[in-house]
């Protein structure tokens, strides 16, 4: 499983004039075969900062995912409205069971 933890600096403003961008993104990707999860959220203590969280079958299906249409939509509507800052970690792993 790949594992993707983005970390976006912005501000209110233009998390706001992404927001219709960041759903349509969110249901598109979720529909891709070897997507797993695909999620946005906005840190509750640090309302200019945006996590995305994705999972996806292997690195195949990731690769995929950046060559579709609603990836360079999005990263078109992000160009309009630039981040402060941006990190990106990928992350080859396997899941294992949580003890009980």
């Amino acid at each position: 499983m790949i594992v993707v933890n983005v970390i976006i600096d912005s501000t209110k403003k233009d998390i706001a004039a992404l927001k219709q961008a960041i759903a349509t993104m969110e249901t598109a990707s979720r529909a891709e075969s070897g997507c797993e999860d695909y999620t946005f959220s906005v840190e509750l203590n640090e309302p200019t900062r945006v996590r995305v969280t994705e999972r996806w079958r292997d690195i195949q299906a990731l690769k995929s995912h950046f060559a579709t249409p609603h990836m360079a939509a999005f990263n078109t509507a992000m160009s309009s409205h630039p981040p402060r800052g941006m990190v990106v970690k990928c992350y080859e792993v396997r899941e294992i069971p949580l003890p009980r």
